[in-house]
């Protein structure tokens, strides 16, 4: 059985080709963490290496669980999210309206961790909205 991508399906290739400009290249196969690791204080690029945590407990009970993709779903779509200026200020109103707002940083993280929840938030109703359309 072949790996599929959980986004948009494609077969899945493995080997030396990973994000060249190919068929190879686009569809190789790659893990994405569903929350970030950073968020709970842990680097998988510098081992050993602790950074304070965000998150102390991961809200949806996903920590360290992963979904593999294409290439172009992973680097290109997951990573590279398109925000526009009005995405941003109705965002902004949103963060605001919840007070996550920050005049300064402080060493308490509370309010980022709340501002990522209220990210996925957004996303979640946004999703809903869309396929309840559809119905």
């Amino acid at each position: 059985m072949s790996e599929k991508c959980a986004i948009c399906g494609c077969k899945l290739s493995r080997g030396r080709n990973y994000g060249k400009p190919t068929i190879e290249g686009r569809s190789h196969a790659t893990k994405h963490h569903y929350v970030a690791a950073r968020f709970f204080g842990h680097t998988t690029n510098r081992k050993g290496v602790q950074r304070p945590p965000i998150l102390k407990k991961c809200p949806w009970n996903l920590e360290r669980q992963t979904e593999v993709f294409c290439y172009d779903c992973h680097e290109e779509l997951l990573h590279n999210p398109v925000l526009l200026p009005e995405d941003i200020s109705r965002f902004a109103e949103l963060v605001k309206f919840r007070k996550l707002r920050e005049r300064e940083k402080t060493d308490n993280r509370k309010r980022l961790a709340g501002r990522i929840n209220l990210l996925h938030e957004v996303l979640e109703s946004g999703i809903k909205t869309l396929l309840e359309a559809r119905r």
